[in-house]
């Protein structure tokens, strides 16, 4: 059985590695939809957030998430892309994780629950609908249930 201590391992190492990961996964979502420069800024202020909620530091998450907020709607891009932008990272951390510790169940199954944590606290506020990654997107919906 899975201990809530394994789960919050995962998640202090997911927090070791996952910046660089978060980042180039950000970099390419939104530079699909502006020039590298203001990608790339906007990438790193998604990251900020992304560490924040890794760390389990609620008020810093939320702030830095309504942050972002008003940081797209200046680029002139709307919620729905940081819904795809935070699928597409969920989707290259859990295949990261299971390429490295899918050999152990134990592992595999703590990083599973840890991701499935991060992503519960992405839900869209007030039952709006988060977006998948596009259909032209090399990246797949995440699979969060146990195998």
């Amino acid at each position: 059985m899975l201990s809530t201590s394994d789960a919050d391992e995962a998640l202090a190492g997911l927090l070791e590695w996952s910046g660089p990961v978060v980042f180039d996964c950000l970099c390419e979502c939104y530079g699909s939809r502006l020039e590298q420069g203001r990608a790339a800024s906007l990438a790193r202020r998604h990251a900020r957030q992304w560490r924040a909620l890794i760390a389990g530091d609620v008020a810093r998450f939320e702030a830095l998430r309504r942050d972002l907020a008003a940081a797209l709607a200046a680029f002139e891009l709307d919620a729905a892309c940081t819904f795809e932008a935070d699928a597409c990272v969920l989707v290259e951390l859990y295949e990261i994780a299971m390429a490295r510790f899918g050999r152990s169940p134990r592992s595999a199954q703590a990083h599973r629950a840890a991701l499935k944590a991060l992503a519960a606290r992405l839900a869209p506020p007030n039952g709006a609908r988060a977006v998948a990654p596009p259909h032209n997107s090399p990246r797949q919906p995440l699979p969060l249930s146990s195998r």
